[in-house]
């Protein structure tokens, strides 16, 4: 092949001079290349090659060729594909309606997708970049494609038993039937016993509720999940309802920082920082009985001009105190949510740039190849993670002794 190309450059007096003329050639070598193997796929179809007719045994013959504009990475080039009489012939090399060749065309589609660039904008890179004109909706034929991976992926087996699992939903604008309307994204993130990290879910649907919420937890019972030892979740109505009708054994966190945002949020500027001091009173307590007491003290002194905080408090006290419990690792771990939401804040950094989504499927295709663009880097465990785990195995011992038995 050397050699050949040696001689092929020598013969013809080519010269190279940069990229571009790289390009052009191996964009000359790959259509015939291509040609070549589809006229031989031709041959094959037919049963005799080319004048050969004394060993034509069929009806059917040669029709000439059409011309096909193919898009590779070495720019766009025409290939003229082979035509039989009967229209018998279906090309496998070049399948009918496919207009990339390389698979690392698909990829580097596939790539820009999820770093957040919408069709129009992979369109542009495209042609700059490559001299490729790739049409929008080809571009989303190619990101359809993992629509079925995304279904597989959203239905795999997971393991028996997490230790924690955050769950949390983010909001986006997608357009249905006319209309643009808002959609909830429903993501689980579990921690298993060897203090690994994974995205056990990703679901669109319609605003959160608890309702959803229940079917998921009914669909992680399915694959496979058997026991959440700690659930953590915001203040959403309901949801720890939800949680225990399929795992009534799991112990459920309220995340802090969603309470204490709930709460100072009509809290005038002038009150903020006094307040905020006295808050702090009660969750960074040392224990719970001397948290109970300081929320007590609370409600003396802000009860009359803010009413809402504490009752707020003292009616969600069963979820937002579990985390008092545990040794401090663990502690550090479950009162709040930023696991996901820092999770979440990645996803929105992807989708800044799509106001508003075609669909419920392009929403789901962008945040899955996102996902995996953003759990690759997830490797190892927390460093703390052998201390939280011989905590959590102290106070969930009979639990967890009953599962291996």
């Amino acid at each position: 092949m050397r050699e050949m190309m040696r001689d092929y450059l020598k013969n013809n007096d080519i010269s190279i001079k940069d990229g571009a003329d790289v390009n052009s050639i191996m964009r000359d070598m790959m259509s015939v290349l291509l040609e070549g193997t589809l006229d031989e796929e031709l041959d094959e179809e037919l049963g005799y090659s080319k004048y050969d007719y004394r060993n034509k045994e069929t009806d059917n013959s040669r029709n000439g060729h059409s011309s096909k504009t193919m898009h590779t990475s070495y720019g766009d080039m025409n290939v003229a594909i082979p035509r039989d009489r009967n229209g018998e012939y279906e090309p496998q090399l070049i399948k009918k309606y496919q207009n990339t060749v390389t698979q690392d065309m698909e990829e580097k589609i596939l790539s820009m997708y999820a770093k957040g660039m919408t069709t129009g904008d992979i369109e542009a890179h495209m042609r700059e970049l490559y001299d490729i004109d790739i049409s929008d909706s080809t571009i989303s034929r190619i990101t359809d494609k993992i629509l079925p991976i995304v279904k597989e992926w959203q239905e795999r087996p997971l393991e028996e038993v997490y230790a924690v699992v955050f769950m949390d939903a983010i909001h986006y604008h997608v357009r249905s039937e006319g209309r643009i309307v808002k959609r909830a994204v429903y993501i689980a993130l579990g921690i298993d016993m060897n203090g690994k990290k994974d995205i056990l879910g990703m679901y669109v649907g319609e605003n959160e509720s608890p309702k959803f919420w229940l079917s998921i937890m009914n669909g992680l019972k399915n694959r496979g999940v058997e026991d959440i030892l700690i659930a953590c979740v915001d203040g959403l109505n309901g949801f720890p309802q939800a949680i225990e009708a399929v795992y009534p054994k799991t112990e459920i966190q309220q995340c802090i920082i969603h309470q204490i945002r709930n709460s100072t949020k009509f809290v005038s500027y002038k009150d903020i920082k006094k307040l905020m001091s006295d808050l702090k009173l009660v969750y960074a307590a040392p224990t719970e009985e001397t948290a109970l007491n300081e929320l007590e003290l609370f409600k003396d002194k802000w009860d009359s001009k803010y009413p809402k905080i504490y009752k707020s408090w003292h009616d969600n006290w069963a979820t937002l105190s579990t985390y008092f419990k545990y040794p401090e690792a663990v502690r550090r771990l479950i009162y709040t949510t930023n696991a996901i939401e820092g999770f979440n804040r990645q996803l929105r950094k992807v989708t800044k740039s799509k106001t508003v989504f075609p669909s419920d499927d392009s929403l789901l295709k962008m945040l899955y190849l996102a996902t995996m663009d953003i759990t690759k880097k997830w490797t190892g465990h927390r460093q703390d993670w052998g201390q939280i785990h011989s905590q959590l195995e102290i106070y969930f011992e009979e639990r967890l002794i009953r599962r291996n038995l």
